[in-house]
């Protein structure tokens, strides 16, 4: 089946040309080119005063051609560390298409391009070291990565279960500068902690874009299925070029290499299907044949299950995990247990061979004020601007080197949005919704300074708010819109408040508050949801909408076909990111018969000029941990939406090759 993507209104199409002198203003860069060979523009970071300069991936140029009405949109990357003169030819057939160099977006229509057609751009300056390989045309506008779904199996009290694709996330297993896919495979019976029952296994898998498999962990029957049970951070950190995965295991694990972690006859489960006892452990893997690196006790081990704040494991098997420049230059990766009541943070350096431990954060040692804080998620970025990461841990702040940074006391809550949400604001700011109307003062969302805590303004609710979001979506008001499901709560409600980034009540009609995603030609962020019936279907449809701000609704301009959006109301992607083509996002949904991934990108044209955002440290981050409890879409550390200024290059550095 193919996909179907809406004919824009001439109200938008009105609004888009409106916009493109204000695009194309800082789209047209400086001329001067890079000489060939090294990495100027890094060297040149290197000696400037400023933050430290951040171990990044080393990238392509992630070329990709789709089909338009107008002929054959091609896109490729803008890197982290090019020049900002850098320019571009573009070829067809072995012919160049383009007249002069390209400065502009990092994308052209070709009008005479054809489903047949095959492409190349080559970077200029830099001889034939930086040629892409030929690309064809993604024919029906989007590309399956074909998968090996796991067979199905039968619990001990007999229930049958089968597989369907979940979460995944992306790094350079193998270091060629293209990205694979690390997939996680859920199981029909996966449950939610508050509830019992046994789950059959989950499986992690790693593939190529063009589906080769690389391997298969089988986490065993002692990690239990589930949102909050796996969370897996893919990335490089050790620095040789290739992303290592980091996960909780257990006994009875067999890595990628087929080797078996702890014990592997033994199973802890009890009779209504809880692990509550037994060694707990967090492996890291080698990212390009799965195998066990090593593998360390995690921490905290989960002692007395009651102290937690239940005998059943509902709050002592809540798990969250990220990565986090700590120093400021290489990256560590975070694993916690416990948000509800004890909130526990361990942070790891890995240097290749071993996993060692940076720091440690336990509320029961920072005080019965940090207790009860989290959320259903995490986010991680420079908030204090002293160079290095700290991570928001729902209502409360830690620092880089694990003390408490501050605490809102807002208590816990199910999203959180992290970015430079106002551009006149030094610094980021995140939007958050809360759960206990006690702890919040009746504040059902919060936008606070990042950096600080302090509360710019709320929304008055008298429930748990388990829905919002914070984007630009509105061109009207200056920075981004917040909004959030503050009459009835529920995942689907279109009643709330719709607020600017200074407060003001634009609205009570508001966009669904699920995902969001970088689709069409501008700067403003459109809205990537579901529709799910829960009496009828077993998962939810996608598709993109844009926030039509004048008639206060949301129109949708892309259904994609034969897919599956994920974890039931959520209504979440395999995975969101800019993984091919421009600065733009695709979205990763799974097939609906399991067999594929597929991956859609954006057939709209656009004049404005980003580097990737895959190069941008924040926007990295997030999509790390993009896949962790209640997926939250990713934002970058700059300003990205209407009326804003061209951001600075980033301060990075690619490994050896």
């Amino acid at each position: 089946m193919g996909s179907r993507a809406a004919a824009p209104r001439p109200a938008r199409r009105r609004a888009l040309m409106a916009r493109a002198a204000v695009l194309s203003a800082f789209a047209v860069l400086a001329t001067a080119v890079a000489p060939a060979g090294a990495q100027p523009a890094q060297a040149a970071a290197d000696r400037q005063p400023g933050p430290p300069v951040r171990q990044m991936e080393r990238l392509d140029r992630a070329p990709v051609a789709v089909p338009t009405e107008d002929g054959v949109l091609v896109g490729w990357r803008m890197l982290g560390l090019d020049p900002k003169g850098v320019a571009f030819h573009v070829y067809r057939d072995g012919e160049r298409i383009t007249d002069r160099p390209l400065r502009e977006a990092t994308s052209l229509v070709d009008p005479d391009g054809t489903a047949d057609s095959v492409y190349q751009v080559v970077t200029l300056g830099q001889g034939n070291r930086d040629r892409t390989e030929e690309f064809g045309v993604w024919a029906d506008g989007y590309r399956d990565i074909p998968v090996n779904r796991p067979a199905g199996g039968v619990t001990p009290t007999g229930e049958e279960y089968t597989y369907h694709l979940n979460d995944a996330s992306i790094g350079d297993l193998d270091g060629d500068g293209r990205y694979e896919i690390v997939q996680k495979w859920d199981p029909s019976n996966a449950q939610d902690n508050s509830r019992s029952g046994y789950t059959g296994n989950v499986y992690l898998d790693a593939y190529t874009l063009d589906g080769e498999q690389l391997w298969r962990v089988d986490l065993g029957p002692n990690i239990r299925a589930g949102a909050h049970y796996t969370q897996f951070q893919v990335y490089d950190l050790d620095g040789d070029g290739r992303s290592e995965v980091v996960l909780k295991t257990a006994d009875g694990t067999v890595d990628g290499a087929g080797e078996v972690i702890g014990d592997p006859t033994a199973d802890h489960r009890n009779a209504s299907g809880y692990v509550l006892e037994g060694p707990e452990f967090l492996t890291v893997l080698d990212g390009e044949t799965g195998a066990a690196v090593d593998t360390v006790d995690y921490e905290p081990p989960r002692g007395d299950i009651c102290d937690w704040g239940d005998c059943y494991g509902n709050r002592g098997d809540r798990y969250l995990a990220g990565v986090a420049y700590l120093d400021g230059r290489t990256p560590s990766v975070l694993f916690a247990r416990g948000y509800y009541t004890r909130s526990t943070v361990a942070a790891y350096d890995f240097d290749g061979e071993r996993l060692t431990r940076r720091w440690f954060f336990d509320s029961n040692e920072a005080g019965a004020e940090y207790e009860g804080q989290g959320n259903h998620n995490l986010a991680v970025g420079d908030v204090d601007g002293d160079g290095r990461d700290e991570l928001v841990y729902g209502s409360m702040t830690i620092d880089d080197d694990g003390t408490p940074l501050y605490n809102t006391g807002l208590g816990h809550g199910d999203a959180a949005h992290l970015g430079d949400l106002d551009p006149d604001r030094p610094g980021l700011e995140l939007f958050s919704v809360h759960e206990s109307m006690s702890a919040s003062g009746n504040l059902g969302g919060t936008l606070r300074d990042a950096g600080t805590g302090e509360v710019i303004y709320g929304m008055p609710a008298t429930r748990d708010i388990g829905r919002g979001a914070a984007g630009d979506i509105d061109p009207r008001h200056r920075g981004a819109e917040a909004w959030a499901v503050t009459v009835d709560g529920t995942w689907n409600s279109r009643e709330g408040e719709l607020r600017a980034v200074d407060g003001e009540l634009i609205g009570t009609s508001i966009p669904s508050a699920n995902f969001m995603i970088w689709w069409d030609g501008d700067p403003l962020r459109e809205i990537l949801d579901h529709t799910f019936d829960e009496a009828v279907d077993e998962a939810g449809a996608p598709f993109i909408a844009k926030w039509d701000w004048e008639a206060g609704e949301q129109r949708v301009v892309f259904e994609p076909e034969g897919t599956y959006s994920n974890n039931w109301t959520k209504g979440t992607p395999v995975l969101q990111a800019d993984l091919y083509g421009d600065w733009r996002e695709e979205v990763v949904l799974r097939t609906q018969d399991e067999s594929a991934l597929r991956v859609f990108t954006t057939s709209e044209p656009t004049e404005l000029r980003l580097r990737t955002l895959m190069h941008d440290p924040q926007y990295r981050l997030a999509v790390a941990w993009q896949n962790t409890a209640y997926n939250q879409p990713p934002h970058p550390g700059f300003y990205l939406g209407d009326g804003m200024t061209e951001p600075p290059a980033p301060r990075i550095s690619y490994p050896r090759r």
